[in-house]
């Protein structure tokens, strides 16, 4: 009796053992992203809808609206129309306003204000000329700039479309917004492919999985993160959002702690997403690093990527290590006519909110724009010259015209102008690499690490030394500043 027990135990056991395991494998950590992805969106075919002719492109948007009557009016309540986004209270500052693209300064072309009519060509409506226009007028909102999929569509000043585009052509191409619709603009934006972001490029119209997992394995379009009601984008740069709310995050899509292994579930609460899974940047298109507006109009050797007459000196990386700094969504904003207290130090144009005492921040990547552009001497602010059109900087290379022609209520100019040494900027979110390519343990912990761990904070290395938990760094629980 006791013979025929055994091999009855050892079964027994087996089984036990077998469904043991399939039990430990469904505790396992829960990340199934796929069930957040949107499902493709089936194009209409709109070549027997649209019968035109179309003289402009009001008159496209007018036939648009006749079909989506709601279209226009619930783009004009969002910042790709108003170029500003909700009233806030900014960081360390009393008042309460709405900034945007439309009234921040940067340190590539500087300002939108006294160029409005060139730059407006990236803008999602028709003529943007000057303070004229009209932001109520439905039929100046442009949908054809996001919806049409023709490959020849093209905007000019003010927003209007280029001479010789088949508007009839262009608006029975409409269908679903694709990663084209989105780069022409964000893709190219401080005047050429790939200038700006560092982590979007011309790249990523046909990517491969070296250029981003989620584009080029999973042919991603930019919605299917940027998930869009009513024609609201979710998520803004740092370089014209100083708040959380519009942000797209990792988790909206993935899990806090989507890793196998617990070791490194346990960097989520401190390290970003993208700091691991975004080691380089600009992998393919070289990205601008540093412009020098004091040495333009000069006539010197011009090349793209080193000297323009026209703008100054340029240096240019590819395939570049990002810089890291803790950054909790919140960024400090430097804004028109904001006064520099020592022009002789660098002004940070924003700068990341965080530190290793708040709760709410985490290390995250960068890129960081180094610039040296124009601010009046006398007032100590920033100024805003007019680069583009008549009397501008680019025709003239007269800085004490363009500044004059420029200056606004908010920064007026005195007559005496010179050069300040900025600083911007840009947290990485794209360019993502899978689990093989993301940062491995010892790139971060040991004497080569990527890591500056004492300028974030840490006594060391905190495998050694312990986390900000351990060691007391971690002092607030939200909120906490540099």
């Amino acid at each position: 009796m006791r013979a025929a027990a055994i091999p009855i135990a050892v079964v027994s056991l087996l089984i036990a053992g077998v469904v043991f395991a399939f039990t430990l494998r469904g505790l396992g950590p829960v990340d199934n992203p796929w069930a957040k992805v949107p499902p493709p969106i089936s194009p209409t075919d709109h070549r027997h809808l649209i019968q035109g002719p179309f003289s402009d492109g009001p008159s496209v948007t007018r036939a648009c609206l006749e079909c989506h009557p709601d279209a226009a009016s619930q783009l004009m309540k969002t910042s790709h129309w108003s170029w500003a986004g909700q009233k806030v209270k900014l960081p360390g500052r009393e008042e309460v306003i709405a900034v945007g693209k439309k009234n921040l300064i940067n340190n590539f072309c500087i300002a939108t204000g006294p160029n409005i009519a060139a730059c407006s060509a990236c803008h999602a409506g028709y003529g943007w000329f000057n303070e004229d226009f009209d932001f109520t007028k439905e039929e100046n909102v442009d949908c054809l700039i996001c919806h049409e999929q023709s490959g020849v569509y093209e905007k000019g000043l003010g927003g209007q479309p280029a001479k010789g585009v088949d508007l009839l052509a262009v608006a029975r191409s409409v269908g679903p917004t694709t990663r084209r619709n989105c780069g022409a603009c964000h893709f190219k934006g401080g005047g050429g492919d790939a200038v700006k972001h560092g982590d979007l490029d011309g790249s990523m119209y046909h990517p491969s999985q070296r250029i981003d997992v989620h584009m080029g394995r999973a042919d991603f379009r930019c919605s299917d993160c940027h998930q869009t009601r009513e024609h609201r984008i979710p998520g803004c740069a740092m370089s014209v959002c100083i708040d959380r709310p519009s942000r797209v995050n990792c988790t909206d899509c993935h899990s806090e702690t989507p890793h196998v292994d617990q070791r490194l579930n346990e960097h989520t609460a401190t390290v970003a997403c993208q700091t691991c899974h975004i080691p380089r940047m600009a992998i393919d298109a070289p990205t601008k690093m540093a412009w020098d507006w004091s040495t333009a109009g000069q006539d010197l050797p011009e090349d793209p990527h080193t000297y323009l007459k026209a703008k100054g000196s340029f240096t240019y990386a590819q395939d570049v290590r990002p810089e890291y700094d803790w950054y909790d969504g919140r960024a400090y904003r430097y804004l028109t006519g904001d006064k520099i207290d020592d022009p002789s130090q660098v002004v940070p144009i924003n700068l990341p909110i965080g530190g290793p005492g708040d709760a709410d921040a985490k290390i995250w990547p960068f890129k960081v724009h180094r610039g040296k552009q124009v601010y009046d001497k006398k007032y100590k602010h920033l100024l805003t010259p007019r680069t583009w059109g008549e009397g501008g900087f680019w025709n003239e290379f007269d800085w004490d015209k363009a500044c004059r022609l420029g200056e606004t209520p908010e920064a007026p100019y005195s007559g005496e102008y010179g050069f300040v040494e900025t600083v911007m900027y840009w947290p990485l979110s794209h360019m993502v690499q899978p689990k093989e390519k993301a940062l491995q343990c010892n790139e971060c912990h040991g004497p080569q690490g990527v890591m500056d761990f004492k300028a974030l904070g840490f006594d060391g290395d905190p495998m050694f030394r312990g986390d900000r938990r351990v060691t007391g760094l971690l002092r607030t629980q939200q909120g906490g500043e540099k």
